[in-house]
């Protein structure tokens, strides 16, 4: 995903709350030519959300908090619609469709390398 001079960097907030994981997919991601913010629950990433330029959510659904990855991506479509989502997890199934449109779901564990070509694919759209 290299970035040319021309083409913005995308800003990635990854919001989760397990930190090697957090850790694992912010380091691929930013590997892979992405800007990357990170979470460790909802209420981190909304005030993160008010304060920079984000243009996909990365987040997994079981998080300690007042919201959880679901509620948290229903909240970001509702305030910033443009913002594209990526949900993932570990005990959830969900298709993309049970998402917010302009959505995926990943089920963990996940390869970066698919995370990636899914931002990829969403910021194009």
């Amino acid at each position: 995903m290299a970035n040319e001079a021309s083409t913005p960097i995308t800003t990635v907030l990854v919001v989760e709350d397990e930190a090697l994981i957090r850790w694992d997919i912010a380091d691929y991601l930013r590997d892979a030519g992405l800007t990357v913010l990170e979470a460790v629950d909802a209420d981190e990433a909304i005030r993160i959300l008010e304060t920079s330029k984000v243009q996909v959510v990365f987040t997994d659904i079981s998080m300690p908090g007042t919201m959880d990855g679901l509620r948290l991506a229903s909240y970001i479509r509702d305030r910033w619609p443009p913002i594209k989502l990526i949900v993932a997890s570990g005990h959830a199934i969900l298709s993309d469709d049970d998402l917010p449109a302009n959505s995926r779901f990943f089920r963990k564990p996940y390869r970066g390398a698919q995370v990636a070509q899914a931002i990829g694919e969403l910021v194009r759209t």
